[in-house]
């Protein structure tokens, strides 16, 4: 799959637009603020990556975490960032950044969140993992880590991946698909793209990142959100994942 192309579907206004109605009204989900506020002091500093339009960074500046930075690679979206935290007078910082080059130094953030699957919309197995080893190096020994996936083993598609993998076995999937697992659908505003990961597939990356897996729950088993919630997103799984304190250099 085409990074430049999934990255123009994240430029789109309509897409930005949809992500600023989530910052403005929907806030931080129910689920996020359990995890966050049990793993992450206010004090912390923080790097949030794909940002959006600001929905995490702006919900928790309002339970008082001051020491953020969330980045997105979108421009778009974080001009719409920083445009809606201007309006509510937050001194949130927005940083137009890419995962998988970080631009800072090693051991210099207290913790790290992706949220929204945004992980997953990276295109490629290796650029995921590439991603996942540059928030491994500027989070600090010990820090934690939180992002989700959807889960394809919890899919309601199971038809659609039951076909897939016969698609795949006999080479007939879709030419710009990279990896099992993918999904591209022409929308609006251009073509989305997801990775759905198994269990088991996103447990082998992270060992083999270096990450020490300390908890994977499928949000619909931590909580009951609210139906504004679930019709924002589906069901998802959260990976709250730690930095060793002493860790060995990934292979």
């Amino acid at each position: 799959m085409d990074a430049k192309e999934v990255k123009a579907y994240f430029d789109s206004e309509g897409v930005v637009d949809y992500y600023a109605q989530a910052a403005a009204e929907l806030g931080l989900w129910v689920s996020e603020e359990k995890i966050f506020t049990r793993l992450f002091k206010p004090e912390d500093s923080l790097i949030e990556l794909g940002c959006g339009a600001g929905r995490i960074a702006i919900g928790l500046y309002e339970l008082g975490y001051r020491n953020l930075l969330a980045t997105d690679y979108a421009r778009g979206m974080v001009e719409r960032a920083r445009h809606l935290t201007k309006i509510l007078e937050y001194s949130i910082p927005f940083r137009v950044c890419d995962a998988t080059a970080l631009e800072f130094e090693d051991d210099v953030f207290d913790g790290a969140i992706f949220g929204f699957n945004g992980l997953m919309q990276i295109p490629q197995a290796a650029q995921r993992e590439q991603a996942l080893r540059e928030i491994f190096r500027v989070i600090r020994p010990g820090a934690w880590f939180v992002f989700t996936s959807h889960d394809r083993e919890r899919s309601a598609h199971r038809d659609f991946w039951a076909a897939e993998t016969l698609r795949w076995e006999y080479g007939t999937e879709k030419p710009e698909l990279d990896d099992f697992g993918d999904r591209s659908e022409p929308m609006d505003h251009g073509i989305h793209f997801m990775h759905v990961p198994t269990v088991a597939e996103m447990q082998a990356q992270l060992a083999q990142v270096g990450f020490h897996l300390e908890a994977s729950v499928m949000r619909s088993d931590l909580v009951k959100e609210p139906a504004e919630v679930e019709a924002f997103a589906d069901d998802c799984r959260f990976w709250v994942v730690q930095k060793p304190l002493k860790s060995a250099l990934p292979r």
